[in-house]
């Protein structure tokens, strides 16, 4: 399965998000700190909503550590851009957790401090609140808005 999960990156660094969502299952389970839980074609449209969000910015990834098995995979993938609310230059290390069936993730999980993740994109605000479960609602809840917002204009 580490074929599939370099599939998913791969595709993520050329900006071709058909073939990343090409990689998940049906019943995808995405979790982040930034988006919480999303499944299904919300899951995939949160992707569609980045790409589309980047495409021609200031944006990259790269990923490593890429391992698998039939039940199980990880990476290690960082991200690079500039925070569009702010336009303050970010750097996001994220480790990834998945999980198979039929061949497709139907599971996947990103993990990142988002403390400095907030420190990054918003500065001394970030410092202050990006570490509390106040910040993570809001910013979920913001998320949230921008991902149905994208989903009703498709």
């Amino acid at each position: 399965m580490e074929k599939l999960i370099q599939q998913f990156y791969s595709s993520f660094e050329q900006f071709d998000v058909e073939s990343m969502v090409e990689c998940y299952h049906p019943e995808i389970v995405f979790e982040d700190p930034a988006f919480g839980k999303l499944s299904g074609e919300q899951a995939k449209n949160m992707w569609r909503m980045l790409i589309t969000n980047q495409k021609g910015k200031d944006f990259s990834i790269s990923y490593s550590d890429v391992k698998g098995t039939n039940k199980n995979g990880s990476a290690h993938w960082e991200a690079k851009y500039n925070f569009s609310k702010t336009g303050r230059k970010v750097q996001n290390k994220i480790d990834a957790e998945f999980e198979f069936k039929d061949g497709l993730i139907i599971k996947h999980t990103d993990s990142f401090d988002l403390h400095s993740w907030a420190k990054q994109a918003l500065g001394f605000k970030g410092f202050l609140l990006g570490g509390t479960s106040f910040f993570q609602k809001k910013l979920q809840t913001q998320t949230s808005k921008l991902l149905s917002d994208f989903e009703k204009k498709k």
